[in-house]
């Protein structure tokens, strides 16, 4: 069985994540690495997909950025979403053939790793359309995927509310979808705060055994080792934000 490697990074500023998926995908493309999993979170960002458009953002730029939330355009498909500390986000950078395949295999894991925390009436929607791509608690959603792929690898993945504020969500039209209500899994649960180093866990294993890898958990350290003679651009500084 092939290795999937998994690399928490803690709280991650989105374009350093964006650089540092850059230079793991350079190295998966040439086979200098395996399939890798980045595991972090980030500081409130809204990151805007190919998809996305100006009506998404109703109160205008300024306004969100004086409420402290950057925004990012990006390659990965799909349309506006919301990131921020307590929501746990996955980036696979992995080979892959079928991008829409894939697309289900993690709506299928995290909707596993989900039903394993107690969370009901978990499912995946795509009967409904790409805007209703992600995980959803009934008619709520409560996780987002987007991806991109370049010569055979993808980058971005998916991020699930874990105990992440909720209102940044509210003051945007997530996902295009203007009733769309988001949920989390404290909310749904009932738990009081400190589930993400569990559910962190619990979703890197679901990934792996969905994409049929063998997870192996790696430092920061040997991440960096592994692509830093990549060219790939300015090297990111992994050890920055890395928190233990």
């Amino acid at each position: 069985m092939q290795e999937l490697w998994v690399c928490y990074l803690g709280t991650l500023d989105y374009r350093q994540a964006l650089a540092l998926q850059e230079r793991v995908r350079v190295a998966r493309q040439v086979n200098q690495v395996p399939d890798v999993m980045l595991l972090l979170e980030h500081w409130p960002v809204y990151t805007r997909g190919r998809r996305s458009v100006p009506e998404e953002l109703p109160m205008g730029e300024d306004w969100y950025r004086a409420q402290g939330i950057e925004i990012v355009d990006t390659d990965r498909g799909g349309r506006l979403t919301y990131h921020g500390p307590g929501q746990v986000v996955g980036y696979p950078i992995v080979r892959v053939e079928d991008v829409m395949a894939y697309v289900r295999t993690l709506e299928i894991a995290l909707v596993d790793a989900l039903e394993q925390e107690g969370v009901a009436g978990v499912r995946a929607r795509p009967q409904d359309g790409p805007d209703y791509t992600g995980v959803w608690v009934d008619d709520r959603k409560i996780a987002s995927i987007g991806v991109h792929l370049s010569r055979g690898v993808t980058t971005h993945g998916w991020a699930v509310n874990v105990e992440n504020d909720l209102q940044p969500f509210g003051w945007v039209v997530p996902c295009g979808l203007s009733d769309v209500q988001m949920t989390s899994l404290i909310k749904e649960t009932g738990r009081p705060a400190g589930q993400t180093p569990c559910f962190r866990k619990r979703a890197a294993y679901a990934v792996a055994q969905a994409l049929g890898r063998r997870q192996r958990l790696v430092s920061a350290a040997r991440l960096e080792a592994a692509v830093g003679a990549v060219p790939a651009g300015p090297p990111v500084p992994f050890l920055a934000t890395h928190l233990s």
